[in-house]
């Protein structure tokens, strides 16, 4: 059969998104991924490593609305086929390679969820595990993890079908592209990557391709290389051998007991790839061109925690995974400089292997590496790869013929302020036949055609700010509303001038008094050691959007914004000890948010802060989850040995070393609210 394109849907059990966080993230993102020291690493990276960190995930939305209530869901869906390979792409998730199906041996070649779970791993929160991610931005998972793309057929570079996706990353500015085809009779998935900088200024980019395979106890990851960059969740990277490490194959991830990342010191002249192979020597390879000059292993270890995060992803009683990564650097810390008007592109291909297993799975490293490696020169040569990529490369600008999926309107506004021409990656209406500008834009669409935005209630959430200097300059001249001061607040918080920011906050408490500036506010004082305040003003814009709010059914943008400012409030009114007023706007929550495991938490650590280790203890034991547990969250266990401690020493008593050790002897954390992902020291705590 001649290869083709076809868009179709599948059903999966999960769950919906729900709404964004309408209140904007003005914090540091959580990234479980740092370095406290460079001070062992090669310059190289550690410039690397040190090239503009982000400072908040604006102008992108906080997506934690998700639930863990699965039911089939169906998705839509877009195909790509050949007498070899089906390839399964979900346009409406981040463009994630679902499947991918290598019909003569009748196997599955990645980890194919079989649940859609969403779980707080991006940077923005929502993210689920499985397939192929094209993961763009900054260190962590991105922010399109869960969001919709563009996606189009159009001709592939040998005369067959090609799927473009394509959409703006909002975190770096940049517009990018992946194109999808299988060539005909090929056993491998080919896909090319563009990135590009359209501005006249230099910046930072990011990009991982994450691909989930199968684990078991066979399992073994192979790679040409002989020493690695390892992260354990401990915040240092150090160099270790490969494959054994104090003392263990870590090449077998189901021998090691903790969670962790290895980035491996590929030699720059050898060939770029990565492979995971079963006890069969059957498994997956990826391979690229050089400029993606990194690879990686991720494992969840052995462990307890590891154990939990798996079933957390999936479901209890299916098989593991592991992934095996491809980047731009050599590590997942640092981010690639690129120039004014440059681009960055690359090819990547995946596809089947089948080693010897003898051979694959031999005690000689270079053994083992040789034979997959010379598997894979029969199967795709190098100088096959490199040819790929000089015929897709005049095709990478080519129009897509038939829109299939329609992504966000962000990349619609960009062009319309910057009139960018970027052929290959429409993002006006005109070429795509959908209206991309919708609710989320328009006010901004108004302040780019009129030079001001129409006006708001000030009891409706504001919507998404935006931040780039473009749109802060144009909101320093709009005609000043509560709704433009506003914006211009979060986009000077986020340019890091933060006295404008607060004099921008009240300006537009002045103009209409709101919950969203006060909330602003209040994280100024926070941020600022002026906890007490903060926690006043939290207390207050709560009690605002409780009267706003009171009768909005849960699942509702209004509902979303009383629980996500009663989460900070009471966070909040901990930190200065104030348990009372914690304990109230717990109280006067809707019944069916006071149930949400991130609220049966704070409801613990409220009566733990009361003194009431009992009444604390028995609401671990009634059992909640925490759908939005973060990745490295050790909140369960420190809350749950904090109210053991308690119960043994007794109210008032010191807590000394002898009453740790009985407490974590006679309470041991149950294995549902497990998630620790680093080894533990005593007493558990955790080891620097």
């Amino acid at each position: 059969m001649g290869t083709t394109v076809r868009s179709t849907t599948i059903t999966v059990p999960g769950v919906g998104l729900g709404p964004e966080n309408p209140l904007p993230e003005l914090r540091g993102p959580h990234e479980a991924h740092r370095v406290d020291s460079d001070e062992t690493l090669p310059r190289d990276m550690a410039r690397q490593i040190g090239l503009a960190p982000l400072t908040s995930v604006l102008p992108c939305r906080i997506v934690d609305g998700y639930r863990r209530d699965r039911v089939p869901r169906r998705l839509p869906a877009l195909v790509l086929e050949n007498d070899r390979l089906r390839a399964t792409v979900l346009p409406t998730l981040g463009g994630r390679l679902f499947s991918l199906f290598h019909k003569p041996t009748d196997r599955e070649l990645l980890y194919r969820n079989p649940v859609l779970q969403p779980a707080n791993f991006a940077l923005n929160g929502a993210w689920f595990s499985g397939g192929v991610e094209w993961n763009i931005g900054a260190t962590g998972h991105g922010t399109l993890s869960v969001a919709p793309l563009h996606a189009a057929r159009l001709p592939a570079p040998d005369g067959g079908e090609m799927l473009r996706l394509w959409e703006w990353e909002r975190l770096r500015d940049l517009p990018f592209q992946v194109d999808l085809w299988l060539p005909a009779d090929s056993d491998f998935l080919h896909v090319g990557v563009r990135i590009r900088n359209p501005h006249h200024h230099d910046t930072a980019t990011y990009w991982w391709s994450n691909t989930a395979v199968p684990q078991d106890q066979g399992t073994r990851v192979l790679v040409p290389a002989d020493s690695a960059w390892h992260f354990g969740y401990q915040r240092s990277l150090r160099r270790i051998p490969v494959p054994r490490w104090e003392g263990v194959d870590r090449s077998y991830p189901s021998r090691v007991e903790h969670a962790a990342d290895y980035f491996y010191d590929v030699p720059e002249a050898g060939r770029r790839w990565i492979a995971a192979v079963d006890d069969r020597g059957h498994g997956l390879v990826q391979t690229s061109t050089d400029v993606l000059r990194g690879r990686k292993l991720f494992h969840w270890g052995t462990g307890t925690g590891g154990r939990r995060w798996q079933e957390w992803l999936t479901e209890p009683g299916t098989g593991g995974y592991l992934e095996i990564q491809a980047g731009l650097s050599r590590t997942q810390l640092e981010h690639v400089p690129l120039e004014a008007g440059a681009e960055v592109s690359w090819l990547e291909a995946y596809g089947p292997v089948r080693a010897d297993p003898g051979l694959a799975h031999s005690a000689d490293w270079r053994e083992a590496t040789e034979e997959v490696a010379e598997r894979l020169e029969a199967a795709l040569p190098r100088e096959a790869v490199d040819a790929a990529y000089a015929s897709w490369r005049p095709h990478a600008d080519a129009p897509p013929k038939d829109v299939l999926a329609v992504g966000s309107g962000w990349g619609g506004l960009e062009v319309a302020w910057g009139r960018y021409d970027l052929p290959g990656t429409p993002f006006g209406t005109a070429e795509l036949g959908a209206a991309t500008i919708g609710a989320a834009q328009q006010p901004w669409h108004d302040l780019l055609a009129v030079g001001g935005m129409r006006e708001a209630r000030t009891e409706d959430p504001p919507g998404p700010s935006l931040v780039g200097r473009h749109w802060r300059d144009m909101l320093e001249t709009a005609a000043p509303t509560w709704l433009t001061e506003y914006h211009l607040g979060v986009a000077a918080w986020h340019a890091g001038d933060r006295a404008q920011a607060v004099r921008a906050w009240e300006r537009s408490m002045d103009r209409g008094r709101s919950p969203w500036a006060l909330r602003c506010l209040a994280q100024a004082d926070l941020a600022e050691g002026e906890t007490s305040r903060g926690a006043d003003r939290l207390l207050e814009a709560v009690d605002l959007v409780d009267r706003i709010t009171y009768h909005a059914p849960v699942g509702t943008e209004p509902a979303a914004a009383l629980a996500a400012l009663s989460r900070e409030a009471v966070e909040a009114l901990l930190d200065v000890g104030r348990w009372q007023d914690a304990r109230r706007v717990l109280d006067q929550l809707p019944v069916a948010v006071r149930r949400q495991g991130r609220f049966r938490l704070l409801r613990a650590r409220t009566l733990l802060a009361a003194g009431e280790a009992e009444a604390a203890k028995e609401v671990f034991d009634s059992g909640f989850e925490v759908t939005d547990l973060a990745e490295g969250e050790e909140t369960l266990g420190d809350t749950w040995y904090a109210i053991a401690e308690l119960l043994v020493a007794g109210a008032g008593e010191p807590v000394t070393d002898e009453v740790r050790a009985r407490a974590r002897a006679e309470y041991p954390l149950p294995h549902h609210y497990d998630f620790r992902m680093r080894p533990q020291a005593p007493f558990g705590s955790l080891e620097p």
